[in-house]
């Protein structure tokens, strides 16, 4: 079944792709989830368009590279997003979400895998490599916001960066089923037992 991606869709493809899936999985997780839409031949003609008018933009030749390499090195763009406490983001900024906003504030193509970044989860600032063509490269500043506020100092940034890996860290041992730290060992045995548990319920059922 032949979709237009609406979002990143790891092993699938990326936003703006018309790639073709199983249809169960198309009509139970994609569409469902607003990942993706059916591909007619109108929605696919005008991402063609679109593509096709963005093409336009990308640089051609060595001069256009320079200049736009030059226009990216002085631009900062900047994501405002839902995040938590911790500076941990509820979503993601994507290399496709980087590309939309390129085009969107300069009305330059970037081809989103030529950005050298992977997703961003983190709020902070970043540099970010980008290919603009053979030999010709630009540094591109990101400022990814809590939504409401401002980015806090980078001591800050990376103080809270800290303290959710170190939790993450704690976490993991009881996530593992693990003894905690400081019991004695024979309480290994006890530990054990309730692995025969979901074998009884599964009988069951």
């Amino acid at each position: 079944m032949e979709i237009i991606l609406l979002r990143d869709v790891e092993k699938v493809g990326l936003r703006g792709e018309v790639v073709n899936v199983a249809r169960g999985y198309a009509r139970n997780f994609l569409l469902p989830r607003k990942l993706a839409e059916v591909a007619t031949p109108g929605r696919v003609a005008e991402v063609r368009r679109i593509e096709a008018e963005r093409a336009r933009h990308e640089a051609r030749s060595a001069e256009q590279a320079a200049e736009i390499a030059a226009t990216l090195g002085k631009t900062v763009l900047r994501f405002d997003v839902k995040a938590g406490p911790t500076g941990s983001l509820f979503g993601s900024v994507t290399p496709t979400d980087i590309a939309d906003e390129i085009w969107r504030t300069r009305k330059i193509r970037v081809d989103r895998r030529k950005i050298g970044v992977d997703t961003i989860k983190r709020i902070g600032r970043y540099a970010v490599p980008v290919d603009v063509f053979d030999g010709v490269s630009a540094e591109l500043k990101l400022m990814v916001v809590p939504e409401g506020g401002e980015l806090p100092p980078e001591e800050e940034l990376a103080a809270m960066a800290a303290a959710e890996a170190a939790a993450e860290a704690a976490a993991a041992p009881a996530a593992a089923g693990g003894p905690a730290s400081g019991e004695p060992a024979v309480e290994g045995p006890v530990a054990g037992e309730p692995a025969e548990e979901p074998a009884a319920e599964a009988d069951e059922a």
